[in-house]
């Protein structure tokens, strides 16, 4: 006769050993255990110190200050205060800031204390504007090679 499928006297039952795979478990379970605390579980925000002392100082402005600012009216892009494009076409923008990046590597222009190219730029935008132009204003200045990038979102007089 032929062989029949399950339910024979004399043949073997197939199960399957699962002690092996519970250890694995649990050392996988462990050390996930362990690594979960050691991830980053927020945000870390530069945040200026307080001055020790109250009194108002005459504070001059850096002159390699990068800062973009985005006009809420005609969605204009201004860097410092020369014209830069708009936000729909930030080329001008990217474009423009590369080449001061790459004068600035030239001259030997670093940040304070280190010799790093300074790249550091500012965002400048009204409270109201909406969340993709200045998405589009923080990749066009990215794509130039800025770092890092800061935000100063506050209300702007329209001009």
């Amino acid at each position: 006769m032929g062989m029949s499928s399950g339910g024979s006297k004399g043949g073997a039952t197939p199960n399957i050993n699962v002690t092996p795979l519970i250890d694995v478990l649990l050392v996988l379970l462990i050390i996930f255990m362990i690594i979960a605390p050691l991830k980053p579980a927020r945000f870390e925000a530069k945040v200026p110190a307080e001055p020790k002392d109250n009194q108002n100082r005459d504070i001059t402005p850096n002159p390699l200050t990068l800062v973009v600012t985005i006009n809420n009216t005609d969605k204009k892009v201004i860097l410092n205060k020369d014209d830069a494009g708009n936000v729909d076409d930030a080329s001008a923008l990217t474009t423009r800031l590369a080449q001061i990046f790459k004068d600035r590597e030239n001259n030997g222009v670093f940040r304070e204390g280190t010799n790093e190219v300074e790249k550091t730029v500012f965002i400048k935008a009204p409270k109201n504007i909406n969340y993709g132009s200045v998405v589009k204003v923080v990749d066009a200045v990215k794509q130039a090679g800025a770092e890092p990038v800061g935000l100063q979102i506050d209300e702007l007089s329209s001009e």
